[in-house]
């Protein structure tokens, strides 16, 4: 018996874009260890913005080279055409939200300091920051790289905690409402624990079925193995609530609303498009590879999944009062537009790249819409900070035209109107969805919509034919990289609404090469 071990198989070129990040975000720790406090962030902005761009460099490089026909690491990761098109998607929009995190004034001066305490009041006084978010923000990232390429359980279960263990922190460190902050903090850690848990449980009651965490094998296995279908079964209901937690889909959707609200904007939007990207891709991963023996089972949960999460996410946001809980419940609306084209996958095999392709587009359309409008929420603000309070938007309209007009136009593209990136991304899901059988669940679907455009139309009344309070909000001069969020958001919106075919274009050659096993 030879005893010697062999050293794992890597290939380091298709890892590349995920290693540049992580290797990053490790030279961004050294930096926190030994650079001077006042140098930190001249040196973290250049280190994180580069790797971001020298990843998705990489990624695209790798599309040209052409598309990997098996997986890397052993097995344990697929960089195949969805893969590359999620992680090209995921880096923009991380690259844009750093430009947001940028503006460090967002940010608390001394975390470990009590909320109003003299402590805390010399830490801002001296201008103390916590560049650290740099390299956390960084961690999240490629964990959301890793996340929806995992091709067995364990190794995304890795992932899913190197995405959200970054994300728990950086919840709690807003420097204005820090009680809200940690409050928000302590819910989306408990909440996203106990969800992992449910994960890592449905793991190993499929391993019980399968002997195996490999996607594919657990694919091999399903109507072979006979006598054990209660594991199976409880174990992709555990598997599904753990990736539905991330989604934000109801039932699983109680933290979004708190946390979207408490963390330091640019962090929100981060989560709102990146984590969601990420959260998808890992999800039609492990329903069409490992499950897809298993549509005629899943599906119907996934309808009733996919109806309770619009008509949750549309009716309450009717009823919020604050702006960034309207767009975190909006948030929950989209997220279950997008399980209306994960169910069409589960249709006839001619379909299914077509839903996949749609699906791809609409994390596209939807996250530069969302990044542009949490980046718009940041320059309204009162003494308190940022204005959430939707009173307190009355009359914006009149007192700056301009921002108002931005941020009226990405809540018609959230609507789904015409001209817009939305409205192309819903009905390309939605011709997917009839397409497969699903139409009962498009006629929900645009009921929906037409409730989720109450709430926008409100607010743009609100904006436009309200009178501004006396004391109403000042809209502050975005820095450099906030304006460039803006720019970059409107330009997006408009491209891939007036010339959607391109992105389309692309969305439908990583569809078609589908998920390698």
């Amino acid at each position: 018996m030879n005893g010697t071990i062999q050293a794992p198989t890597l290939e380091y070129a298709q890892l590349a874009p995920m290693l540049v990040v992580f290797g990053a975000a490790i030279v961004g720790v050294l930096v926190e260890a030994f650079a001077p406090r006042y140098l930190r962030s001249a040196i973290h902005v250049p280190i994180t913005l580069l790797s971001l761009a020298g990843a998705f460099a990489l990624t695209i490089w790798q599309v040209v080279k052409g598309v990997p026909t098996k997986p890397a690491a052993m097995g344990a990761v697929a960089v195949d055409g969805p893969s590359l098109f999620i992680w090209g998607t995921i880096l923009v929009l991380a690259f844009v939200s750093v430009l947001l995190i940028n503006d460090e004034d967002h940010f608390v001066a001394a975390a470990a300091a009590v909320p109003g305490s003299a402590e805390e009041e010399q830490a801002l006084h001296e201008g103390a920051g916590h560049t650290e978010v740099y390299p956390l923000a960084l961690f999240a990232v490629g964990g959301m790289l890793l996340f929806p390429a995992s091709n067995d359980l364990l190794v995304m279960f890795v992932a899913l905690e190197v995405m959200s263990l970054p994300l728990y922190l950086l919840c709690g460190l807003a420097r204005r409402r820090r009680l809200l902050s940690q409050e928000a903090a302590v819910k989306y850690f408990l909440l996203g624990a106990f969800s992992s848990a449910f994960f890592l449980y449905g793991t190993a009651l499929l391993y019980g079925y399968a002997g195996s965490i490999d996607l594919a094998k657990i694919s091999a296995a399903l109507g072979v193995v006979g006598g054990q279908e209660t594991l199976l079964y409880i174990g992709v209901a555990m598997l599904g609530v753990g990736l539905l937690f991330k989604i934000g889909a109801a039932p699983f959707q109680a933290w979004k609303p708190d946390v979207y609200q408490g963390a330091p904007t640019p962090i929100t939007a981060l989560m709102a498009s990146g984590t969601l990207v990420a959260a998808f891709g890992a999800l039609l991963r492990v329903f069409w590879v490992a499950l897809g023996g298993l549509d005629w089972n899943w599906s119907p949960v996934l309808w009733a999944v996919a109806i309770l999460t619009m008509v949750v996410g549309a009716i309450l946001a009717i009823t919020q009062t604050d702006i960034k809980r309207m767009l975190a419940y909006s948030s929950i609306a989209h997220g279950g537009f997008l399980l209306v084209g994960v169910v069409a996958t589960g249709a006839a095999a001619g379909q299914n790249s077509k839903a996949l392709s749609a699906i791809l587009f609409y994390l596209v359309a939807y996250g530069f819409t969302t990044v542009g409008a949490f980046a718009v929420v940041t320059m309204v603000r009162d003494a308190g900070g940022e204005a959430w309070h939707l009173s307190r938007w009355a009359g914006l309209g009149k007192r700056s035209p301009l921002l108002a007009g931005i941020f009226a136009f990405f809540l018609l593209a959230f609507a789904g109107i015409p001209l817009t990136s939305g409205f192309f991304g819903k009905y390309a899901v939605f011709q997917a969805a009839v397409a497969g059988g699903a139409t009962p669940l498009v006629i929900v679907g645009v009921v929906a919509s037409a409730v989720a455009a109450f709430f926008y139309v409100r607010v743009i009344v609100l904006m436009f034919f309200s009178d501004p309070a006396a004391d109403g909000p000042s809209v502050v001069l975005p820095s450099r990289g906030t304006a460039a969020v803006v720019g970059v958001a409107v330009l997006a919106t408009v491209f891939l609404g007036v010339f959607p075919q391109p992105v389309l274009h692309l969305a439908q050659n990583a569809a078609q090469s589908l998920f390698i096993r």
